[in-house]
């Protein structure tokens, strides 16, 4: 493996570095992956151990010699260091690998302008013929192929971004059914012939059946027509509270007390 040449590209004020290296016959991009991850406020750690279980990155990321500059810049020491590298093509696969909405808030943007617009920074530079750079090697061949590359990428970015926006949209979508499906639930619980009627309906009864005993008393206050009134209601109807009568009893047990109340004016 040789290395041919190496650059550095300025995006957004990170400075992207890149080499191209001569590999079984063939000159290739590859772009140093830690770098990257130090910008994201990624952990390197588990993004190289991602690249290395995935079928197609780890058959592709290779070490390569790339020379860095000392961390103080007055002292212009540089120095080799021996980083993962992915070929400029895959790098796209590995960025949209990083789930922009399980990032910290604080990253999540650089994170999207990164999927969107790194890898055709990158792609932009090593297309230039200029001799700027010192880049000799772009042939027709090699523009044509960094070209349809690049076409690739941004379609692969377009396709991401829709997804993340049907994702939202879906999101948005089960909370609504979510909240549909709870109200349906209790409509279905209020309505269930097996179930016993609401407070609200009981309410209803013990109001009738007050004033149909009102009623009755008038006509004969020796009696609990109270009591009575519940007693012909429970054996009708083979309950033991007026609050257990089910859905379907319901109507009957108004009709029943209306008709009661008929022969009694003052009841209404």
């Amino acid at each position: 493996m040789n290395v041919l040449e190496q650059r550095t590209v300025i995006f957004y004020d990170d400075e992207l570095t890149a080499v191209v290296v001569e590999t079984a016959g063939r000159q290739v991009v590859y772009v140093p992956i830690r770098p990257i991850c130090a910008y994201l406020g990624v952990a390197w750690s588990p993004q190289r151990r991602r690249i290395n279980r995935d079928p197609v990155l780890s058959e592709v990321v290779m070490s390569v010699t790339v020379t860095v500059t000392q961390t103080d810049p007055a002292s212009k020491q540089r120095r080799t260091q021996e980083m993962l590298c992915l070929p400029l093509d895959y790098l796209n696969g590995w960025l949209f690998g990083i789930n922009a909405n399980r990032v910290k808030p604080a990253v999540r943007e650089r994170l999207i302008r990164y999927q969107r617009e790194c890898y055709r920074a990158l792609a932009d530079a090593f297309l230039q013929d200029t001799a700027v750079g010192g880049w000799t090697t772009t042939s027709p061949e090699t523009r044509a192929a960094l070209e349809q590359i690049r076409q690739n990428a941004l379609a692969v970015a377009r396709l991401a971004e829709e997804q993340l926006r049907l994702g939202a949209r879906l999101d948005k979508a089960a909370v609504i059914v979510g909240q549909h499906s709870r109200r349906l639930a209790a409509l279905e619980r209020q309505l269930a012939p097996g179930q016993a009627v609401t407070d609200a309906q009981a309410a209803d009864v013990a109001e009738k059946v007050k004033a149909l005993a009102m009623a009755l008393t008038a006509q004969d206050a020796s009696k609990n027509h109270f009591q009575a009134i519940y007693n012909e209601l429970y054996r009708r109807f083979r309950v033991t509270s007026y609050k257990t009568i089910r859905q379907d009893q319901y109507q009957a047990v108004l009709d029943f007390l209306d008709a009661w109340s008929a022969a009694f004016p003052d009841t209404d």
